[in-house]
């Protein structure tokens, strides 16, 4: 018999990705999404449902009809820049909407939820991040993934909703088969800036922040595939589909990428110099995130299979020299 994921945000980078390995994996897939940050040409693996996690009724109308076995949410704002400059913008959508999408959960009576959170509730820790790690945001949006992941769980302690909180760290790459990739409009993501400073020779990658206590001052990330994200996605499904507790699960590889080591790749990738300049820090940015995938790997079987940063830029390289939709660079 099969089983129906509703999938909200499932026009986005992620998300897009994720509705792959749903439906590779025997799911069927719907997606809710708005479009305001999502892309219709990216909704390739089920319906798409135009709607707004504020649109209380259209939401409900929705969930009544679809019946979901399970949710994977991941319509949120993520933009750590953009938070810091309107923290109001980020409580709303990503609390208030998680809260109606819980709300809309009870309602229909379906009792899995797979979270999108992120590596940002973390904060500043210099050392290996594992899930005991303290969460201390330090921009609006970490906090607001915070505030939802505990919204979350308090409606699983009261109404009984299972969830897997997936705290995953820099996305990037994109579809090894060409179908999606990573698309932004404006693009602030440092991979598709430092790609469009090797194929546009008009375009010069700026690194913010140059003085952080790091290895060459640049500030490192855990860079992890979007494929394997994805694929840590559909494995978190299954384990709910199959009775799994409630759990939360850091999404990493253990080693860190610096963003002047990044640009060094593309170069690699490219065959092409990477123009690059310095600029000042973007408030909210820690120096380091890196993170430990060992629970992950052992209570679901996940294990980063193609995130060393070449594979992941080569992707992404072959990707955007196909997209006709170029975005707008967003580098302060």
């Amino acid at each position: 018999m099969s089983k129906t994921v509703l999938v909200t945000g499932g026009a986005g980078y992620v998300g897009s990705h994720s509705c792959k390995a749903f439906s590779e994996a025997g799911w069927d897939v719907v997606v809710y999404d708005n479009l305001s940050r999502g892309w219709r040409d990216f909704v390739r693996w089920g319906e798409l449902i135009e709607g707004d996690l504020h649109d209380k009724a259209r939401l409900s109308e929705v969930m009544a009809r679809v019946k979901p076995d399970a949710v994977a949410h991941f319509a949120a704002f993520a933009y750590i820049s953009e938070s810091m400059k309107d923290p109001g913008l980020y409580y709303h959508n990503n609390v208030s909407g998680t809260l109606n999408l819980l709300k809309a959960m009870k309602a229909a009576g379906t009792q899995n939820l797979i979270f999108s959170s992120s590596c940002a509730t973390y904060g500043i820790h210099p050392q290996l991040i594992t899930e005991e790690t303290v969460q201390q945001p330090i921009n609006p949006y970490g906090a607001s993934k915070q505030m939802a992941e505990r919204v979350i769980q308090d409606f699983g302690m009261a109404h009984g909703i299972r969830s897997v909180i997936l705290r995953y760290f820099n996305a990037g790459g994109a579809d090894p088969h060409g179908e999606i990739g990573e698309r932004h409009d404006p693009e602030p993501h440092v991979i598709p800036l430092a790609i469009m400073g090797a194929m546009d020779g008009t375009f010069t990658f700026t690194i913010n922040g140059t003085d952080f206590d790091t290895r060459d001052g640049t500030p490192v990330r855990d860079y992890v595939h979007v494929s394997d994200l994805a694929d840590a996605h559909w494995r978190a499904l299954d384990y709910l589909a199959a009775g799994g507790a409630s759990d939360v699960f850091n999404l990493g590889t253990g080693r860190g990428v610096s963003v002047s080591e990044l640009a060094d790749a593309v170069e690699r990738v490219a065959g092409k110099p990477v123009p690059r300049q310095p600029g000042p820090r973007r408030p909210g940015d820690p120096p380091s995130l890196v993170a430990s995938a060992e629970k992950a790997e052992r209570i679901l079987g996940w294990k980063p299979l193609n995130s060393d940063i070449d594979t992941i830029v080569e992707t992404a390289w072959d990707w955007h020299r196909r997209d006709n939709h170029r975005s707008t660079p967003d580098n302060g």
